[in-house]
Protein backbone atom coordinates (compact mmCIF):
# COMPACT_ATOMS: atom_id res chain seq x y z
CA UNK A 1 0.00 0.00 0.00
CA UNK A 2 1.07 3.54 -0.68
CA UNK A 3 1.31 6.27 1.95
CA UNK A 4 -2.05 7.67 0.84
CA UNK A 5 -3.73 4.27 1.31
CA UNK A 6 -2.32 3.90 4.81
CA UNK A 7 -3.42 7.43 5.69
CA UNK A 8 -7.03 6.90 4.57
CA UNK A 9 -7.27 3.34 5.93
CA UNK A 10 -5.98 4.36 9.36
CA UNK A 11 -8.46 7.23 9.67
CA UNK A 12 -11.27 5.06 8.30
CA UNK A 13 -10.79 2.11 10.68
CA UNK A 14 -10.05 4.34 13.67
CA UNK A 15 -13.26 6.28 13.11
CA UNK A 16 -15.28 3.07 12.60
CA UNK A 17 -14.13 1.38 15.80
CA UNK A 18 -14.47 4.62 17.76
CA UNK A 19 -18.08 5.07 16.63
CA UNK A 20 -18.84 1.41 17.39
CA UNK A 21 -17.42 1.73 20.91
CA UNK A 22 -19.39 4.92 21.57
CA UNK A 23 -22.65 3.34 20.39
CA UNK A 24 -22.03 0.16 22.36
CA UNK A 25 -21.32 2.15 25.51
CA UNK A 26 -24.53 4.17 25.15
CA UNK A 27 -26.68 1.10 24.35
CA UNK A 28 -25.18 -0.90 27.22
CA UNK A 29 -25.82 1.86 29.77
CA UNK A 30 -29.42 2.25 28.58
CA UNK A 31 -30.01 -1.52 28.68
CA UNK A 32 -28.45 -1.82 32.14
CA UNK A 33 -30.64 1.00 33.45
CA UNK A 34 -33.82 -0.59 32.07
CA UNK A 35 -33.08 -4.06 33.49
CA UNK A 36 -31.60 -3.09 36.84
CA UNK A 37 -34.85 -3.77 38.71
CA UNK A 38 -35.02 -7.32 37.32
CA UNK A 39 -31.42 -7.97 38.32
CA UNK A 40 -32.21 -6.79 41.84
CA UNK A 41 -35.38 -8.89 41.98
CA UNK A 42 -33.45 -12.11 41.32
CA UNK A 43 -30.49 -11.05 43.48
CA UNK A 44 -27.97 -11.45 40.69
CA UNK A 45 -24.32 -10.88 41.50
CA UNK A 46 -22.04 -8.44 39.70
CA UNK A 47 -20.19 -11.33 38.06
CA UNK A 48 -23.43 -12.74 36.65
CA UNK A 49 -24.42 -9.35 35.24
CA UNK A 50 -20.92 -8.78 33.86
CA UNK A 51 -20.97 -12.21 32.21
CA UNK A 52 -24.27 -11.39 30.54
CA UNK A 53 -22.97 -8.11 29.09
CA UNK A 54 -19.80 -9.76 27.83
CA UNK A 55 -22.14 -11.79 25.62
CA UNK A 56 -24.56 -8.92 25.01
CA UNK A 57 -22.01 -6.44 23.63
CA UNK A 58 -20.78 -8.57 20.67
CA UNK A 59 -24.38 -9.52 19.83
CA UNK A 60 -25.65 -5.93 19.75
CA UNK A 61 -22.52 -4.68 17.98
CA UNK A 62 -22.78 -7.07 15.04
CA UNK A 63 -25.92 -5.59 13.40
CA UNK A 64 -24.49 -2.10 13.95
CA UNK A 65 -21.49 -2.81 11.70
CA UNK A 66 -23.05 -1.98 8.26
CA UNK A 67 -24.69 1.28 9.32
CA UNK A 68 -21.71 2.28 11.48
CA UNK A 69 -19.19 1.71 8.73
CA UNK A 70 -21.38 3.79 6.41
CA UNK A 71 -21.39 6.69 8.89
CA UNK A 72 -17.62 6.34 9.39
CA UNK A 73 -17.10 6.45 5.61
CA UNK A 74 -19.22 9.59 5.27
CA UNK A 75 -17.43 11.29 8.16
CA UNK A 76 -13.87 10.54 6.96
CA UNK A 77 -14.54 11.30 3.31
CA UNK A 78 -16.51 14.50 4.03
CA UNK A 79 -13.70 15.73 6.29
CA UNK A 80 -11.18 15.10 3.53
CA UNK A 81 -13.42 16.90 1.03
CA UNK A 82 -13.89 19.91 3.33
CA UNK A 83 -10.11 20.21 3.71
CA UNK A 84 -9.75 20.05 -0.10
CA UNK A 85 -7.81 16.80 0.19
CA UNK A 86 -10.04 14.97 -2.31
CA UNK A 87 -9.56 17.74 -4.89
CA UNK A 88 -5.78 17.70 -4.32
CA UNK A 89 -5.63 13.93 -4.75
CA UNK A 90 -7.66 14.04 -7.98
CA UNK A 91 -5.54 16.95 -9.29
CA UNK A 92 -2.37 14.91 -8.76
CA UNK A 93 -3.60 12.38 -11.30
CA UNK A 94 -5.05 9.79 -8.95
CA UNK A 95 -8.35 8.47 -10.28
CA UNK A 96 -11.52 8.33 -8.22
CA UNK A 97 -11.49 4.53 -8.50
CA UNK A 98 -8.02 4.50 -6.97
CA UNK A 99 -9.27 6.57 -4.02
CA UNK A 100 -11.86 3.85 -3.36
CA UNK A 101 -9.17 1.20 -2.82
CA UNK A 102 -8.30 1.93 0.86
CA UNK A 103 -12.00 2.16 1.71
CA UNK A 104 -12.60 -1.24 0.12
CA UNK A 105 -9.60 -2.68 1.98
CA UNK A 106 -11.18 -1.44 5.20
CA UNK A 107 -14.55 -2.89 4.12
CA UNK A 108 -12.84 -6.25 3.49
CA UNK A 109 -11.32 -6.27 6.98
CA UNK A 110 -14.58 -5.31 8.68
CA UNK A 111 -16.71 -7.57 6.45
CA UNK A 112 -14.47 -10.61 6.99
CA UNK A 113 -14.37 -10.03 10.74
CA UNK A 114 -18.14 -9.50 10.82
CA UNK A 115 -18.81 -12.72 8.87
CA UNK A 116 -16.55 -14.78 11.15
CA UNK A 117 -18.08 -13.36 14.33
CA UNK A 118 -21.65 -13.80 13.05
CA UNK A 119 -21.01 -17.31 11.82
CA UNK A 120 -19.22 -18.86 14.78
CA UNK A 121 -18.16 -16.65 17.69
CA UNK A 122 -21.34 -14.70 18.46
CA UNK A 123 -23.72 -17.71 18.12
CA UNK A 124 -21.71 -19.56 20.77
CA UNK A 125 -21.81 -16.58 23.13
CA UNK A 126 -25.53 -16.17 22.38
CA UNK A 127 -26.23 -19.59 23.86
CA UNK A 128 -25.45 -18.35 27.36
CA UNK A 129 -26.98 -14.92 26.70
CA UNK A 130 -30.32 -16.37 25.59
CA UNK A 131 -30.31 -18.83 28.49
CA UNK A 132 -29.80 -15.90 30.87
CA UNK A 133 -32.62 -13.89 29.27
CA UNK A 134 -35.08 -16.81 29.32
CA UNK A 135 -34.28 -17.52 32.96
CA UNK A 136 -34.27 -14.00 34.38
CA UNK A 137 -35.67 -11.48 31.89
CA UNK A 138 -38.52 -13.25 30.12
CA UNK A 139 -41.82 -14.58 31.40
CA UNK A 140 -41.97 -18.29 32.26
CA UNK A 141 -42.45 -20.33 29.11
CA UNK A 142 -45.34 -22.76 28.71
CA UNK A 143 -45.55 -25.05 25.70
CA UNK A 144 -49.12 -24.51 24.49
CA UNK A 145 -49.14 -26.13 21.05
CA UNK A 146 -51.64 -28.91 20.41
CA UNK A 147 -51.83 -31.76 17.90
CA UNK A 148 -48.06 -31.95 17.47
CA UNK A 149 -46.87 -33.79 14.34
CA UNK A 150 -43.14 -34.52 13.94
CA UNK A 151 -41.26 -36.67 11.43
CA UNK A 152 -38.58 -38.20 13.64
CA UNK A 153 -36.98 -40.40 10.97
CA UNK A 154 -37.58 -41.44 7.35
CA UNK A 155 -41.07 -43.02 7.25
CA UNK A 156 -41.49 -42.61 11.03
CA UNK A 157 -44.01 -40.06 12.34
CA UNK A 158 -44.74 -38.96 15.89
CA UNK A 159 -47.95 -37.40 17.19
CA UNK A 160 -48.91 -35.95 20.56
CA UNK A 161 -52.16 -34.25 21.40
CA UNK A 162 -50.42 -31.98 23.92
CA UNK A 163 -47.21 -31.61 25.91
CA UNK A 164 -46.55 -30.14 29.36
CA UNK A 165 -43.01 -28.81 29.59
CA UNK A 166 -43.27 -28.33 33.36
CA UNK A 167 -43.41 -32.07 34.11
CA UNK A 168 -42.04 -33.16 30.70
CA UNK A 169 -45.06 -35.25 29.85
CA UNK A 170 -46.81 -35.74 26.51
CA UNK A 171 -50.40 -36.95 26.19
CA UNK A 172 -52.15 -39.13 23.59
CA UNK A 173 -48.89 -40.33 22.10
CA UNK A 174 -48.66 -42.12 18.74
CA UNK A 175 -45.66 -43.35 16.74
CA UNK A 176 -46.31 -44.74 13.26
CA UNK A 177 -43.85 -46.55 10.98
CA UNK A 178 -44.40 -46.88 7.24
CA UNK A 179 -42.87 -49.01 4.51
CA UNK A 180 -43.53 -47.82 0.94
CA UNK A 181 -46.53 -45.74 2.08
CA UNK A 182 -47.97 -48.71 4.00
CA UNK A 183 -48.16 -48.58 7.80
CA UNK A 184 -46.36 -51.55 9.33
CA UNK A 185 -46.34 -50.59 13.01
CA UNK A 186 -48.30 -48.29 15.28
CA UNK A 187 -47.30 -47.54 18.86
CA UNK A 188 -49.78 -45.68 21.09
CA UNK A 189 -49.69 -44.62 24.74
CA UNK A 190 -51.89 -42.60 27.04
CA UNK A 191 -48.88 -40.52 27.96
CA UNK A 192 -45.11 -40.41 27.58
CA UNK A 193 -42.85 -39.16 30.39
CA UNK A 194 -39.19 -38.15 30.35
CA UNK A 195 -36.95 -40.04 32.79
CA UNK A 196 -34.05 -37.71 33.56
CA UNK A 197 -32.07 -40.49 35.27
CA UNK A 198 -32.26 -43.01 32.40
CA UNK A 199 -32.32 -40.24 29.78
CA UNK A 200 -35.19 -42.07 28.07
CA UNK A 201 -38.92 -41.72 27.56
CA UNK A 202 -41.30 -43.93 29.55
CA UNK A 203 -44.56 -44.97 27.91
CA UNK A 204 -47.60 -45.39 30.14
CA UNK A 205 -50.48 -47.72 29.16
CA UNK A 206 -49.00 -48.52 25.78
CA UNK A 207 -50.06 -50.69 22.85
CA UNK A 208 -48.20 -51.83 19.71
CA UNK A 209 -49.96 -52.99 16.56
CA UNK A 210 -47.95 -54.70 13.85
CA UNK A 211 -49.33 -55.34 10.38
CA UNK A 212 -47.68 -58.00 8.23
CA UNK A 213 -48.37 -59.30 4.71
CA UNK A 214 -48.83 -62.95 3.97
CA UNK A 215 -47.67 -64.17 0.55
CA UNK A 216 -49.22 -67.15 -1.10
CA UNK A 217 -48.16 -68.66 -4.36
CA UNK A 218 -51.05 -69.83 -6.50
CA UNK A 219 -50.23 -72.11 -9.42
CA UNK A 220 -52.19 -71.77 -12.63
CA UNK A 221 -53.27 -75.25 -13.74
CA UNK A 222 -53.28 -74.31 -17.43
CA UNK A 223 -49.71 -72.96 -17.51
CA UNK A 224 -46.46 -72.90 -15.65
CA UNK A 225 -46.98 -69.27 -14.50
CA UNK A 226 -47.33 -68.50 -10.82
CA UNK A 227 -49.10 -65.56 -9.21
CA UNK A 228 -48.39 -63.95 -5.86
CA UNK A 229 -51.35 -62.85 -3.80
CA UNK A 230 -50.93 -60.78 -0.67
CA UNK A 231 -53.19 -59.49 2.03
CA UNK A 232 -53.09 -58.34 5.65
CA UNK A 233 -53.30 -60.88 8.39
CA UNK A 234 -54.97 -60.01 11.72
CA UNK A 235 -52.98 -57.39 13.61
CA UNK A 236 -50.32 -58.56 16.03
CA UNK A 237 -51.03 -56.60 19.20
CA UNK A 238 -48.97 -56.21 22.36
CA UNK A 239 -49.93 -54.19 25.42
CA UNK A 240 -48.34 -53.09 28.67
CA UNK A 241 -48.48 -50.60 31.51
CA UNK A 242 -44.93 -49.21 31.35
CA UNK A 243 -42.07 -49.37 28.84
CA UNK A 244 -38.86 -47.41 28.33
CA UNK A 245 -38.09 -46.30 24.80
CA UNK A 246 -35.43 -44.22 23.07
CA UNK A 247 -36.72 -41.49 20.74
CA UNK A 248 -34.64 -39.03 18.73
CA UNK A 249 -36.50 -36.10 20.30
CA UNK A 250 -35.59 -34.62 23.67
CA UNK A 251 -37.46 -32.36 26.11
CA UNK A 252 -35.33 -29.41 24.99
CA UNK A 253 -37.20 -29.46 21.67
CA UNK A 254 -40.35 -28.45 23.55
CA UNK A 255 -38.64 -25.71 25.53
CA UNK A 256 -38.62 -22.04 24.59
CA UNK A 257 -37.16 -21.44 21.13
CA UNK A 258 -36.83 -17.70 21.81
CA UNK A 259 -34.49 -16.35 19.10
CA UNK A 260 -32.89 -19.78 18.83
CA UNK A 261 -31.54 -19.00 15.36
CA UNK A 262 -29.13 -16.50 16.95
CA UNK A 263 -27.45 -19.26 18.97
CA UNK A 264 -26.67 -21.55 16.01
CA UNK A 265 -23.37 -21.54 14.15
CA UNK A 266 -23.40 -21.84 10.35
CA UNK A 267 -23.14 -25.64 10.46
CA UNK A 268 -25.72 -25.94 13.24
CA UNK A 269 -28.04 -23.62 11.34
CA UNK A 270 -27.88 -25.77 8.19
CA UNK A 271 -28.47 -28.94 10.19
CA UNK A 272 -31.43 -27.46 12.07
CA UNK A 273 -33.04 -26.11 8.89
CA UNK A 274 -32.78 -29.56 7.28
CA UNK A 275 -34.28 -31.14 10.42
CA UNK A 276 -37.22 -28.73 10.45
CA UNK A 277 -37.79 -29.26 6.73
CA UNK A 278 -37.75 -33.06 7.14
CA UNK A 279 -40.31 -32.78 9.93
CA UNK A 280 -42.54 -30.47 7.93
CA UNK A 281 -42.36 -27.89 10.70
CA UNK A 282 -43.43 -24.27 10.41
CA UNK A 283 -41.23 -21.27 11.20
CA UNK A 284 -38.33 -22.36 9.01
CA UNK A 285 -38.29 -18.90 7.38
CA UNK A 286 -36.75 -17.23 10.46
CA UNK A 287 -33.79 -19.59 10.36
CA UNK A 288 -33.35 -19.24 6.59
CA UNK A 289 -33.45 -15.44 6.88
CA UNK A 290 -30.76 -15.59 9.56
CA UNK A 291 -28.60 -17.84 7.38
CA UNK A 292 -28.83 -15.68 4.25
CA UNK A 293 -28.40 -12.46 6.26
CA UNK A 294 -25.04 -13.69 7.54
CA UNK A 295 -23.90 -14.28 3.95
CA UNK A 296 -25.16 -10.93 2.65
CA UNK A 297 -23.71 -8.83 5.50
CA UNK A 298 -20.20 -8.49 3.94
CA UNK A 299 -21.77 -7.43 0.62
CA UNK A 300 -23.89 -4.88 2.49
CA UNK A 301 -20.73 -3.40 3.99
CA UNK A 302 -19.13 -3.05 0.54
CA UNK A 303 -22.20 -1.38 -0.93
CA UNK A 304 -22.62 1.08 1.95
CA UNK A 305 -18.93 2.00 1.89
CA UNK A 306 -19.18 2.63 -1.86
CA UNK A 307 -22.28 4.79 -1.39
CA UNK A 308 -20.70 6.63 1.54
CA UNK A 309 -17.69 7.71 -0.52
CA UNK A 310 -19.94 8.89 -3.35
CA UNK A 311 -22.25 10.86 -1.06
CA UNK A 312 -19.45 12.66 0.80
CA UNK A 313 -16.70 13.13 -1.80
CA UNK A 314 -17.94 16.58 -2.90
CA UNK A 315 -16.96 19.64 -0.93
CA UNK A 316 -20.04 21.20 0.65
CA UNK A 317 -20.43 24.89 1.48
CA UNK A 318 -22.32 23.95 4.62
CA UNK A 319 -19.40 21.91 5.94
CA UNK A 320 -19.49 18.26 6.95
CA UNK A 321 -22.73 18.57 8.95
CA UNK A 322 -25.20 18.14 6.05
CA UNK A 323 -23.22 15.23 4.63
CA UNK A 324 -23.10 13.43 7.96
CA UNK A 325 -26.84 14.06 8.36
CA UNK A 326 -27.36 12.59 4.89
CA UNK A 327 -25.33 9.57 5.97
CA UNK A 328 -27.57 9.03 9.00
CA UNK A 329 -30.69 9.40 6.84
CA UNK A 330 -29.53 6.88 4.21
CA UNK A 331 -28.43 4.50 6.95
CA UNK A 332 -31.87 4.74 8.55
CA UNK A 333 -33.58 4.10 5.20
CA UNK A 334 -31.43 1.01 4.60
CA UNK A 335 -32.26 -0.40 8.05
CA UNK A 336 -35.95 0.30 7.38
CA UNK A 337 -35.85 -1.57 4.06
CA UNK A 338 -33.91 -4.46 5.56
CA UNK A 339 -36.35 -4.81 8.47
CA UNK A 340 -39.35 -4.55 6.15
CA UNK A 341 -38.21 -7.27 3.75
CA UNK A 342 -37.03 -9.49 6.61
CA UNK A 343 -40.54 -9.32 8.04
CA UNK A 344 -41.99 -10.30 4.65
CA UNK A 345 -39.71 -13.34 4.53
CA UNK A 346 -40.44 -14.45 8.10
CA UNK A 347 -44.18 -14.23 7.41
CA UNK A 348 -43.79 -16.41 4.33
CA UNK A 349 -44.78 -13.64 1.92
CA UNK A 350 -41.43 -13.75 0.12
CA UNK A 351 -38.63 -16.31 -0.28
CA UNK A 352 -35.87 -15.57 2.29
CA UNK A 353 -33.10 -15.95 -0.29
CA UNK A 354 -34.64 -13.11 -2.30
CA UNK A 355 -35.84 -10.81 0.48
CA UNK A 356 -32.43 -10.37 2.15
CA UNK A 357 -30.84 -9.41 -1.17
CA UNK A 358 -33.41 -6.78 -2.20
CA UNK A 359 -31.99 -3.95 0.00
CA UNK A 360 -28.47 -4.70 -1.31
CA UNK A 361 -29.61 -4.77 -4.92
CA UNK A 362 -31.65 -1.58 -4.49
CA UNK A 363 -28.91 0.41 -2.76
CA UNK A 364 -26.25 -1.04 -5.06
CA UNK A 365 -28.21 0.20 -8.08
CA UNK A 366 -28.67 3.64 -6.52
CA UNK A 367 -24.92 3.82 -5.79
CA UNK A 368 -24.03 3.00 -9.40
CA UNK A 369 -26.41 5.71 -10.65
CA UNK A 370 -24.87 8.26 -8.26
CA UNK A 371 -21.38 7.22 -9.31
CA UNK A 372 -21.98 8.66 -12.81
CA UNK A 373 -22.33 12.19 -11.39
CA UNK A 374 -19.34 12.17 -9.04
CA UNK A 375 -16.64 14.65 -10.16
CA UNK A 376 -13.55 12.63 -11.04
Amino acid sequence: MKLLDKYILKRFLTTFFFVVLILLAVITVIDLTEKMDKYARFGLTKLQILGYYLDFIPWIGSPLAPSTIFIATVYVCSRMASHTEIIAILSSGVSFRRILLPYFIGATIVGGLNFYLNGWVIPNSNKSRLEFEVQYLKSKFYFDQRNIHIQVAPDVYLYMQSYNNSNRTGYRFTLEKFDHNRMVEKLTADRVEWDSVKQKWTLRTWQIKQVEDVFAKIADKDSTRQFVASGPVPDSIRRGESMDTALVIRPKEFESDYRKYESLTMQELDTYINTLRARGSTGIESYEVEKFTRFTSPFTIYILVFMGVIVSSRKSRGGTGPQIAMGFLLSFIFILFFTLFRTFAENGSMPPAISVWIPNILFGGISLMMYKYVPR
